[in-house]
């Protein structure tokens, strides 16, 4: 079974479903040295800026955002949110990710756990902040011409556990990491290239590899592989309190809604963060202005 593919389905066991449920739940705030050294990268290298926080309520959240490129976004807000916003959300991630056993345990021991409707459950029934990008892997690694735009498809499900279980969807946007990497080619242009052709010869792309994490060809600072050193911003909107419908299985057409309330703070956010980002570029250094061309 390919790690890509679309038959790939870990967990699928009770038995392996109830253990990452358990250690997700067993799993504490990282704190020491390392995540010390994570918040001095961040700050010196991406000198992120922060608003809206005062908007976070103190109840327990399920932050929901733009995905970034490559998912990059995690390394930036996770020092983020342990050392200023003195929350450990539970980041929910793409299937594929917990494929391997060893790997899946070292990730929920840091917070990550498996997107699925049993573990959200669980850890909502817990009273644990979670942290969600309904894009998944699709929007993480979205062309160019969609940077800060929500890939969402059809996807809702989200918002009936949020319902379900009375939770508050905190819509927050971040801008800065869609742009640490240029892109050489498209992931829907990989197939028919060349490149393409030798990944399937030696069987690393197939018929049944799946579409939505066929990546980008990226270049990075000055072409090399490190990322450009661009500012972040992350901005938090106004809560959505959804106290009112726990227990309540709500019709689709008001989870929509919802959904659309969700979207919207996040449109919103980012279209003020990519605003104040250009009104700040006059603000960066020179070196910073030319590791990021």
């Amino acid at each position: 079974m390919s790690l890509f593919g679309k038959n790939n389905t870990p967990l699928s066991e009770p038995y392996r479903l109830q253990r990452h449920i358990k250690q997700a739940l067993a799993a504490k705030a990282p704190s020491g040295l390392d995540v010390e050294i994570a918040y001095q990268i961040v700050k010196r290298v991406f000198n992120p800026r922060v608003a809206g926080a005062q908007n976070i309520p103190k109840e327990p959240c399920l932050f929901v955002g733009n995905h970034s490129l490559f998912a990059l976004d995690g390394a930036i807000i996770r020092p983020l949110f342990l050392k200023e916003l003195q929350r450990f959300p539970r980041a929910m991630g793409d299937k594929f990710l917990f494929s391997i056993q060893r790997v899946a345990d070292i990730l929920v021991k840091h917070g990550i756990v498996m997107g699925h409707p049993e573990v959200c459950s669980a850890l909502m029934d817990d009273r644990q902040d979670l942290l969600l990008f309904p894009g998944g892997a699709y929007e993480s690694v979205k062309p160019k011409s969609k940077l800060y735009e929500l890939q969402w498809k059809e996807r809702y499900g989200f918002v009936k556990l949020a319902a379900t279980h009375g939770y508050t969807i905190m819509p927050f946007g971040l801008v800065g990491p869609d742009d640490f990497y240029g892109h050489l080619m498209e992931g829907q242009d990989l197939p028919d290239s060349a490149l393409g052709k030798l990944l399937a010869h030696i069987g690393l792309l197939n018929d049944n590899t799946r579409s939505d994490i066929v990546p980008p060809i990226p270049i990075g600072s000055l072409g090399t592989p490190l990322p450009k050193p661009q500012r972040c911003y992350l901005g938090f909107g106004e809560p959505i309190n959804l106290s009112r419908h726990k227990g309540k299985a709500l019709p689709k057409k008001t989870l929509l809604s919802v959904r659309a309330q969700v979207a919207q703070q996040i449109d919103t956010q980012l279209a003020e963060l990519l605003l104040i980002r250009e009104q700040d570029k006059g603000k960066d250094s020179l070196l910073r202005r030319l590791l990021t061309l």
